[in-house]
């Protein structure tokens, strides 16, 4: 697979102090395909700099492979930190507000050899970028989400046009109720229908407590969220492990039937609620959980 998106330092500020972890929702989809067994590429935008050489050495670390589109402005950041109701609240630098990507032949070949590509938390609102993403692609078999960051949305109406150009043609999309609120007023059930009435083969909504879904053609398939030892430490994550374990069921089998497709989901959660063990975006698996440490301070 190939992995199209962000690479940023989420940089965690809360009552145990400052600290910072590798992170970024294509960073997260593109180390978990890697921890479920898909050879994977990473296309991002990293820096050369002190920050952007952690990056490259926990990707390394995690055998994903950069292909790392210039950064002018250094890398990107994210402070971090935990509103009221317990959610996380992102304050990005110029870096990734501003941030772009652009494909090398090295880029153009690993899309065009990929089973798949997923891009997630792309610059959606930016023409130029989306008219050079859809040019790289090619006939690429294509897996979105959305990811919109408030913190770095300039054009609310003009990232809705450009993720739905992606999603019009996708083998699958995802999109969370958090989505919806951003996008498309709150309505997630809407969201739905309205992906699959644009052509999009299949349609993975999370919503948070209440489960998930897909919407294929055999049918509508949900699961509930995964209850498994231990506490909920933090939910970053959850939805880019959702994302790499459908998607990994993609490239490693054919779902067709409902009942495949209600298994690979609820595979998801299981894999969503075990990365909810422990701090950051890694993801986990439940046979992991004994191993929840490693990792999570990153290199």
């Amino acid at each position: 697979m190939v992995v199209i998106g962000d690479a940023l330092i989420d940089e965690i500020r809360d009552d145990a102090g400052v600290r910072e972890l590798v992170g970024g929702a294509a960073l997260n989809v593109a180390v978990g395909l890697r921890r479920l067994g898909v050879e994977t590429t990473l296309i991002a935008m990293v820096g050369d700099d002190e920050p952007g050489a952690h990056i490259r050495e926990y990707l390394a670390d995690h055998g994903v492979q950069l292909i790392a589109s210039p950064a002018p402005l250094g890398s990107s950041r994210a402070i971090v930190e935990r509103a009221a109701n317990g959610e996380p609240q992102y304050v990005f630098n110029e870096a990734a507000q501003r941030r772009s990507i652009r494909y090398s032949d090295e880029a153009r070949r690993a899309i065009a050899e990929a089973g798949l590509v997923a891009i997630s938390c792309f610059p959606f609102d930016v023409p130029d970028e989306v008219d050079a993403l859809v040019d790289a692609l090619g006939d690429a078999r294509v897996a979105v989400d959305p990811n919109p960051r408030t913190g770095m949305l300039s054009d609310r109406a003009e990232f809705v046009r450009g993720f739905e150009r992606l999603a019009a043609d996708a083998a699958i999309a995802k999109v969370g109720a958090d989505d919806a609120a951003i996008l498309y007023d709150g309505d997630l059930d809407a969201l739905r229908a309205r992906l699959r009435e644009l052509g999009t083969a299949a349609v993975l909504a999370t919503a948070g407590s209440d489960g998930a879904t897909i919407d294929v053609e055999a049918g509508v398939a949900s699961a509930p969220i995964s209850e498994l030892p231990g506490p909920i430490i933090d939910t970053v994550g959850a939805g880019d492990a959702t994302l790499a374990a459908v998607s990994a069921g993609l490239v490693q089998g054919s779902p067709v039937a409902l009942g495949e497709w209600r298994a690979l989901l609820q595979r998801a959660m299981d894999i969503a609620a075990a990365t909810c063990r422990a701090e950051g975006g890694l993801l986990r698996t439940p046979e992991s959980l004994t191993d929840a440490g490693r990792g999570v301070h990153g290199s």
